[in-house]
């Protein structure tokens, strides 16, 4: 059997209610581990993209750079991931000198310094099932769960968490203080994703299965989630739960039109997000950035 149809098999035994923490065998174990262990070496995915467009080549080469890719959870792999919560134990753990509670223990980082990954001292807590591609950078202290992917030269900075199953691209800048939302807590149907040569800023918040085009450029402080329109000035249009590629990106707050003047005394202001076309100095700002990191 192949380790796709072995968690799906499990799966429908534990959504029965024939197996549990207590009950989980050794061999149920296993497959737990066997799961977690292609996840970290990137060879399984929480979400995979599909062509942008129905018909890639009946579009300009213009439609297809700017397309933003579609996204699709998957389903088997999301499951694996919960099962790893729903069949072990909360146990103690000893990790680099520190005793903790978990039902995960943390990663192992043997693999990481033969791709050039580093990861800084006493505060990057990866957690297991996680995927590092080479060359990144972890600052501490961040926090990357179980499912997330983080590509090639992708770097997460102090403060930051990467939730889990959220799909970070290559050379990619997490900024200070970011938080990229995971799956599990509250469950979503889909992973946060942040595509390839995207720049967040300082304390940016990415929640919900919300899709960063590449190479975008983020302001600092700006909440992406489904919930707040994104206003394309580009295309000039309203989008939700996305933002399309190669855009410069800023918080900003819209004049509400669901309050009254006797519930909110004055006008009242609801969050927006406003999306331009990325300027050429700010990408060579961002491109000498870069460069420190060589």
């Amino acid at each position: 059997m192949s380790l796709q149809s072995d968690v799906e098999a499990l799966w429908e035994r534990y959504r029965a209610g024939e197996v549990d923490a207590a009950s989980a065998s050794e061999e149920d174990l296993a497959v737990l581990e066997a799961f977690l262990e292609s996840l970290e070496a990137g060879e399984l995915r929480a979400a995979e993209p599909v062509e942008p467009l129905d018909d890639p080549a009946g579009g300009t080469e213009a439609e297809v750079a700017s397309a933003t890719a579609e996204w699709t959870a998957v389903e088997w792999v999301k499951r694996g991931v919960l099962l790893n919560f729903g069949l072990r134990e909360n146990v103690g753990h000893d990790y680099g000198g520190v005793t903790y509670t978990d039902v995960l223990p943390l990663r192992q980082t043997d693999d990481l310094a033969d791709r050039g990954t580093r990861n800084t001292p006493d505060g990057t807590v990866l957690r297991r099932g996680s995927y590092l591609g080479s060359d990144c950078i972890v600052m501490s202290p961040s926090f990357v769960n179980i499912g997330a992917y983080v590509g090639n030269g992708t770097l997460v900075d102090s403060c930051d968490t990467v939730g889990s199953c959220a799909q970070i691209g290559r050379d990619v800048k997490l900024g200070a203080n970011t938080l990229i939302g995971g799956v599990l807590e509250p469950v979503e149907d889909a992973p946060v994703v942040i595509e390839d040569g995207v720049s967040l800023g300082a304390g940016c918040r990415v929640t919900s299965g919300f899709v960063v085009g590449h190479d975008s450029i983020v302001g600092e402080n700006t909440l992406l989630t489904p919930r707040i329109p994104v206003y394309d000035l580009v295309e000039e249009a309203v989008l939700y739960g996305r933002l399309p590629p190669e855009r410069r990106a800023f918080q900003r707050f819209v004049e509400s039109s669901v309050s009254e003047e006797d519930v909110v005394p004055g006008s009242a202001y609801k969050p927006a997000v406003v999306a331009t076309d990325v300027e050429r100095e700010t990408l060579e700002a961002t491109e000498r950035e870069d460069a420190l990191r060589e």
